[in-house]
């Protein structure tokens, strides 16, 4: 996709040495020695090279000056609405400006063309359309039932170009029915077959993963975004981060020559999201990933991610049965301030019976900003990547 870039400061940078230029081209130099004579002197360029036009960084920077905070809040929401009925996903999107929705099982007609109209029925802004984001990894995590490509339970013991096969045909899938954001690759990697997560890796060894993953985000690119996940490494954590909050006490050198291969390679492949676990990697820090400043410096800084980090579902940590993060509020200002981008929730069709008030979530947000204990530029970057890829749908850029 096309790399984030306001093109404002550049125009204010060709205008100010467009002057400068004019100001040394009116004052006169000095005569030349006759050594100077016989070697020209090199005339200074006064024409400065125009940045090239970048239509969705101009259109985003458009957008985002229109809006106020709780809308750019509500932009870094992805939730999900049981039900296939597309009228009430799309009054959320329009209520709270959603940045996306995810689709589960319960949203899934029988068909790919009933599918598709429930998603073309979701778009509320043709210049923005939602990010619209599915499990589909195949074999045991398939929302799409008449996916018949294998899944990574076959696909780990398989040639690379298996993999390429599978996510070719799956991606293709996904943009039929209307989903843009598959959260399908997993890019964790673990030996153990008594790992929750060893049915759904790609490979049992770091390389093995690491090239599968490349390949499956190769097969997604210009199809489908790609969604690395769950960083940084289910695998290397046991436990079911459904239920609880996986430990582990790996290091970091320990975790850079193995877990993160993968979600090396998949970066570099270019896969444009990376979902962030609630795991507990204590070498690095106390905090799960999904509130963990630290491991978002990694994943910027070491791994070079430039795309969109969204975590896992928040109901998740709320479950955890940890009291530090019963209160859903509290939980996403945490993961806000640490630096993710996006925050998924799976509601059920009463968001109050799990503790979750939408408009309390964004109220609570905004005052987070408005207090400082979430940077307000920070938001601004965030809400500046999540737009980058919805703009980047309706322009078709790849």
């Amino acid at each position: 996709m096309s790399p984030l870039r306001y093109v404002a400061p550049a125009i204010l940078a060709v205008a100010v040495l467009g002057a400068l230029g004019g100001c040394a081209a009116a004052q006169s130099l000095p005569e030349p020695t006759p050594t100077e004579a016989a070697e020209p002197r090199p005339v200074p360029s006064t024409t400065a090279t125009p940045e090239p036009f970048d239509p969705v960084a101009v259109s985003v920077t458009a957008a985002m000056a229109d809006m106020d905070l709780e809308e750019k809040v509500g932009a870094l929401l992805m939730l999900h609405r049981p039900g296939v009925d597309p009228a009430p996903i799309r009054a959320d999107i329009e209520r709270y400006g959603l940045g996306g929705v995810i689709l589960m099982g319960d949203n899934v007609p029988a068909d790919p063309a009933a599918l598709r109209a429930l998603t073309d029925g979701l778009v509320v802004d043709d210049d923005l359309p939602p990010l619209v984001a599915i499990d589909q990894e195949g074999g045991i995590v398939s929302r799409l039932t008449w996916d018949a490509a294998a899944g990574a339970d076959v696909l780990k013991s398989q040639p690379v170009e298996a993999t390429t096969d599978a996510f070719t045909t799956r991606a293709g899938l996904l943009a039929d029915a209307g989903a843009n954001v598959n959260f399908g690759i997993v890019a964790d990697v673990t030996a153990d077959p008594g790992s929750f997560i060893h049915p759904r890796v790609l490979g049992t060894d770091p390389t093995a993963a690491a090239d599968r993953v490349a390949a499956a985000v190769g097969a997604e690119q210009g199809v489908v975004y790609s969604t690395l996940k769950h960083f940084p490494g289910h695998g290397a954590a046991p436990g079911d981060s459904h239920t609880s909050i996986p430990q582990t006490d790996l290091s970091l050198a320990d975790w850079e020559a193995g877990a993160a291969v993968p979600f090396a390679a998949g970066i570099e492949a270019g896969a444009e999201l990376v979902m962030s676990g609630h795991l507990r990697f204590t070498a690095v820090d106390a905090e799960p990933a999904t509130v963990s400043s630290a491991w978002m410096d990694v994943l910027r800084a070491d791994l070079g991610f430039e795309g969109v980090a969204i975590t896992d579902d928040m109901l998740m940590l709320q479950r955890s049965g940890v009291a530090e993060f019963a209160d859903p509020v509290e939980n996403a200002i945490r993961a806000l301030a640490a630096g993710q981008d996006m925050l998924l929730y799976v509601l059920p069709g009463d968001p109050s019976t799990v503790g979750i008030d939408v408009d309390a979530l964004i109220d609570g947000i905004a005052a987070a900003v408005e207090s400082g204990r979430i940077d307000e530029a920070s938001i601004d970057e965030s809400v500046a990547r999540v737009l980058t890829l919805r703009r980047s749908l309706a322009l078709d850029v790849g």
